[in-house]
């Protein structure tokens, strides 16, 4: 579990925003939770290490977050894993925990959105329109396509129904290297470990080793969306500060720095 604390580079914080002050006000002095933890999908890293700094600096909270393949950390939470938070890059991973009664009622909503594209290591490599006609298996040649597991992780299981959609997939299944979470995938071509790989359109922006080949239509997969919410049972009032923050003009900046898509008001 990775906990950030940059309070001390930080001199001048701005004034709480309105949600903010708002959730703030929950927390009476006695049962003021001085830390929450966030469970969160491996693409968010980047964009919520600048949310965490923000946030403990305008709260005087701390975020303890953990990163990985959404798939891993409902599984977690479902064992009885400490989270506060949850963020998924699923709607499915979120749905289950709320079906077995692990999320809390009325504190679920939609975050951000995102794209899968196609990636390959080094910088300049041309541009192609991805389609049914795309010789992806092809442009392996003798190599691996990275993705992350595509029956569990949700950037795999986005890039397998995209794939399918397009008639691509069984040419080249067998040639899939399958990674624990997105970001393992975006590593393996970043190091030239794997000419290519499918991976979020916001992976691909925070690596300077790959360039993108081409997106994946948007109507060859469902819709990319990541749900929040607080998780049941913990009974910490900073998770509802913490989600109040996700909402505010801060975070959504943060996000959109980052190339996603924001969802929520």
């Amino acid at each position: 579990m990775r906990h950030i604390d940059r309070r001390r580079d930080m001199k001048h914080p701005s004034l709480p925003g309105a949600a903010v002050v708002a959730a703030l006000t929950l927390l009476s002095a006695p049962a003021l939770a001085e830390r929450v933890t966030v469970f969160a999908a491996a693409s968010l890293a980047d964009a919520l290490a600048e949310i965490e700094a923000g946030f403990e600096v305008e709260t005087g909270l701390e975020v303890a977050a953990s990163l990985a393949g959404s798939s891993a950390l409902a599984r977690q939470i479902q064992q009885g894993a400490p989270a506060d938070v949850f963020i998924s890059a699923s709607t499915a991973w979120m749905d289950a925990l709320e079906k077995d009664g692990l999320i809390e009622p009325g504190s679920r909503f939609d975050l951000v959105g995102n794209a899968i594209v196609l990636i390959t290591h080094g910088r300049g490599a041309a541009p192609l329109e991805i389609g049914p006609d795309t010789d992806l298996a092809g442009l392996l040649g003798d190599g691996r396509l990275a993705m992350a597991l595509v029956d569990a992780v949700p950037a795999g299981i986005y890039g397998k129904a995209a794939l399918e959609s397009l008639g691509l997939w069984s040419a080249v299944e067998a040639r899939v290297a399958q990674t624990d979470n997105v970001r393992a995938a975006l590593a393996l071509v970043a190091a030239g470990e794997a000419p290519y790989g499918v991976v979020y359109a916001t992976d691909a922006a925070a690596e300077d080793a790959v360039s993108v080949v081409g997106a994946f239509p948007a109507d060859s997969h469902p819709p990319i969306v990541y749900p929040a919410a607080a998780v049941a049972g913990r009974a910490n009032p900073a998770a509802t500060v913490f989600l109040a923050y996700l909402r505010g003009p801060e975070a959504r900046a943060a996000f959109e720095r980052q190339g996603f898509a924001v969802i929520a008001d």
